[in-house]
């Protein structure tokens, strides 16, 4: 990171005291169950990350008995931030912002993981009371997480990340009406609660896909930093992102085309995709360089180079 020239240092939650990873081998795959009762599974062969395979709310019918009989995590179990006092203060003297992960998920990708997305889709189209609550509670638990770990460790810590991803590659996962009625004021709720804790810091959310036309709820309820400015998407052109809301919230991201440019176009193609986002996001400040999601296995080291060795020369405040 430091020959790189990496800005920040993240610093990640530990897990809860009471559980422990327990990988198995079933054959073609490994799998394990995480603290939230998620089946993940990697295959052996050219299996690269764990997926999620099985939900615990696979029923028909999702209600709120079934909902608060789970056994849930204790998300302000201090196991989670044991050390990371230590770190984030090495960090600082280093002179590295802290930017801090969260508890899980955001609240509809973690409610798509505790219920088959397709199910839970459907209940939230036919305003299922058990969906409703589903997402009371993980937004309860997330505040819970973030009280706890800013009262201990929000003066070593800069800026905070929560994400969700409402937006695809053309539309969205959900309509702005539904976005506005159901998640928005428990997004609302929960950057009240860091705020309250972390009154100089920031609050950076990272949503993919076409989500412009939620940035101005994103502004309202306390979002500084939108990531990872999904500039392939629909609707997220980079200049008209910048002219129409640079000055009211930072762009963390869109620095280089990781869908189409980076793995598959020439070194040559890269630094043209980083010259044109950057001359795009950069003027006036408030952008912060980095690729549309992470870097993929297929990618060239070539062109990873070439776009790290451009920033250097054209993204540098």
């Amino acid at each position: 990171m430091e020959r790189l020239q990496v800005d920040t240092r993240g610093l990640f939650p530990l897990i809860s005291s009471n559980w422990k990873i327990d990988i198995q081998d079933e054959g073609d795959s490994w799998t394990f169950v995480d603290e939230w009762h998620c089946k993940y599974r990697r295959p052996k062969e050219a299996g690269y990350y764990f997926s999620l395979c099985q939900s615990p709310f696979d029923e028909t019918t999702l209600g709120k008995q079934a909902v608060d009989s789970l056994a849930w995590p204790d998300p302000a179990d201090p196991r989670r931030w044991e050390g990371l006092r230590e770190k984030a203060s090495s960090f600082r003297e280093a002179g590295y912002p802290v930017v801090m992960r969260g508890l899980c998920a955001g609240i509809l990708e973690m409610a798509c993981r505790l219920r088959p997305m397709d199910k839970l889709m459907m209940d939230l189209a036919m305003g299922e009371e058990g969906a409703k609550h589903l997402l009371v509670k993980i937004t309860e638990l997330k505040a819970r997480f973030w009280e706890a770990a800013l009262d201990d460790l929000g003066d070593v810590v800069d800026v905070v990340v929560e994400a969700d991803d409402y937006g695809t590659q053309h539309s969205m996962l959900v309509s702005p009406a539904m976005y506005r009625q159901l998640f928005k004021p428990l997004q609302a709720e929960l950057f009240a609660v860091i705020r309250q804790r972390l009154p100089e810091g920031f609050v950076f959310f990272h949503s993919c896909g076409n989500v412009r036309g939620l940035i101005p709820d994103f502004i309202e309820i306390g979002v500084d930093i939108l990531n990872p400015v999904h500039i392939t998407a629909t609707g997220m052109e980079p200049v008209a992102l910048k002219h129409d809301f640079g000055n009211d919230i930072c762009f963390w991201g869109g620095g280089v085309d990781t869908q189409g440019v980076l793995p598959g176009g020439t070194p040559e193609q890269v630094r043209e995709d980083v010259k044109r986002n950057v001359t795009a996001l950069a003027p006036g400040g408030g952008y912060v360089f980095n690729t549309v999601h992470n870097i993929q296995a297929d990618v060239p080291p070539e062109n990873i180079m070439a776009m790290w060795e451009t920033l250097r020369e054209v993204g540098v405040y």
